[in-house]
């Protein structure tokens, strides 16, 4: 028996994960397995039930669970500067909690006429992104007369090793290439990384073909060659401004699924996209990113290979069969919600 914490959190949340527990329950019985689900509160509708955006049962239950499905954090109505805890809050404290060091980001072109790029076919790119160190986490500090403010970039030895560890068991995995990318050329921090990247790769992984790429180079590339590249890691930093820039290589946020992993489980999985309040309770939202998220979370928390394998195919046998929710639809016919969440579990169950 493998159990799920569902945390819908906020805006659409709720109806996207929905969809994803209908598409598990349709692999589940498929191939005879035996998925519990429980929900638990995060973010905005914590705040407004207990005063806190992560409550404690809700860590517990998350312990206790092999797998954590999240739905979307944050809206308007908790957006004052001021307030003492956001949403956003109880997502970063999640992660903070379980460990969850390695952000998984794969990016995958299905409608190349959608891409603001001109030939976006055939892009497959993994971004593993360190979720737990450097600049977010580092020292900080304002003077005392409000003008001068400070944020160090930190990164020890053992969180670079274990996230390039990571990385390359990845490319091991598709195409067996990685890039490293830095700004050795500026930063200490990033000397350190390269350094101790070059020393991991060359003595744990000498299969895999390895190269170092510097940051503002990157953004550049992913631009003008994004098909060259297979699985990239980098800091917390770099990752987070790489990875909202890939994100629009696809045409749409409601494609592309995020994983937080850690030694063990449970892993987080989740959308990239927001939670939406413009379109909540719409049955508008695509689920397609969320769904994919569950896939995620039996490849990499309970290896279900096959299942997971099933599900990515029918998201792919769905979409070539024409079906297109508002965000990808353009001027054609489009699927609600559940209509799309309702076609892939059919598609799963044959």
């Amino acid at each position: 028996m493998s159990h799920f914490t569902l945390l819908p959190g906020d805006g659409i949340g709720p109806e996207v994960i929905a969809q994803a527990k209908k598409v598990l329950e349709a692999v589940s019985v498929r191939y005879g397995l035996d998925f519990t689900f429980e929900e638990q509160l995060i973010g905005g509708v914590a705040i407004e039930a207990t005063g806190d955006p992560l409550p404690s049962s809700t860590v517990e239950a998350c312990r206790a669970s092999d797998a954590i499905l999240l739905g979307a954090v944050g809206g308007p109505q908790w957006d004052d500067p001021s307030a003492e805890t956001r949403p956003e809050d109880g997502l970063l404290g999640i992660r903070s909690e379980l460990g969850l060091y390695a952000n998984l980001r794969p990016i995958q072109v299905h409608f190349p006429t959608a891409s603001p790029l001109r030939d976006a076919a055939g892009v497959d790119i993994l971004f593993v992104r360190e979720l737990t160190g450097g600049i977010y986490f580092g020292p900080s500090s304002l003077s005392d007369d409000g003008m001068v403010a400070r944020s160090e970039m930190v990164y020890a030895v053992p969180e670079i090793e274990r996230i390039i560890r990571v990385a390359a068991e990845a490319a091991r995995g598709r195409s067996g290439k990685l890039t490293s990318v830095d700004k050795a050329n500026v930063l200490e921090v990033s000397r350190l990384w390269r350094r101790t990247a070059a020393r991991v790769m060359a003595d744990e992984f000498p299969d895999i073909e390895y190269e170092v790429v510097l940051v503002d180079a990157m953004a550049m590339h992913l631009l003008s060659r994004p098909r060259d590249f297979d699985v990239v890691v980098t800091g917390n930093l770099f990752g987070d401004i790489l990875t909202d820039e890939a994100s629009m290589l696809p045409g749409s946020l409601g494609l592309l699924p995020s994983a937080s992993i850690g030694d063990g489980p449970p892993g987080l999985y989740e959308p990239i996209h927001g939670s939406a309040p413009d379109i909540a309770g719409k049955n508008l939202a695509n689920p397609l990113a969320t769904i994919l998220a569950a896939a995620m979370a039996l490849r990499h928390s309970l290896d279900l290979l096959e299942p997971a394998a099933a599900i990515e195919t029918a998201v792919d046998d769905v979409l070539a069969a024409g079906l297109r929710t508002a965000d990808v639809a353009g001027t054609g016919p489009t699927a609600s919600t559940t209509e799309m969440g309702d076609a892939v579990a059919r598609a799963v169950s044959m």
